[in-house]
């Protein structure tokens, strides 16, 4: 059988240098996926780099992601081509949409239009005493699974 599993935790950037990250191990994926493979299924595992992984052994594909977008990307094909999703990955709930001083914050009359700011700066200035970071949420992966593959067995 062809499982698909999912674990880690995923990070938004802020910047080049900052993000909102999950600390999720990836340990409780790491330990379906050795379950399955000692009984013979092929195995795919989407994972973050900082989370733990079983040892590289035939019937095991590792994927890297690193936020909901890849996330998103890298799921999609591979819910279609398989019979069983366990997700156990912590996925970020929220994703920075910009980051700026509380004096800029303070100064405008329209808080919305810092939604539909970007951030320029490879590094955001740290300069100020006090910043704002403006947040919108992300798609729930989970949701989207049956709609990319309506047979499939899902764990979550």
């Amino acid at each position: 059988m062809k499982i698909l599993i999912t674990s880690g935790g995923t990070s938004e950037k802020i910047d080049q240098v900052r993000s909102i990250t999950n600390h999720a191990s990836g340990n409780l994926g790491k330990i379906i996926a050795e379950l399955f493979l000692q009984k013979g299924h092929q195995v795919t595992l989407v994972t973050t780099k900082s989370a733990v992984k079983p040892q590289a052994q035939a019937g095991l594909d590792i994927n890297i992601v690193t936020d909901v977008a890849s996330l998103a990307e890298t799921l999609e094909p591979l819910v279609k081509t398989h019979q069983v999703l366990i997700h156990s990955m912590a996925v970020s709930d929220y994703t920075p949409v910009y980051m700026t001083d509380l004096a800029e914050l303070q100064a405008s009359d329209d808080v919305s239009q810092f939604f539909s700011k970007k951030n320029s700066e490879a590094k955001i200035s740290s300069a100020a005493d006090n910043q704002v970071l403006f947040l919108k949420k992300t798609p729930k992966i989970i949701s989207l699974v049956k709609q990319w593959n309506p047979a499939i067995r899902l764990i979550g």
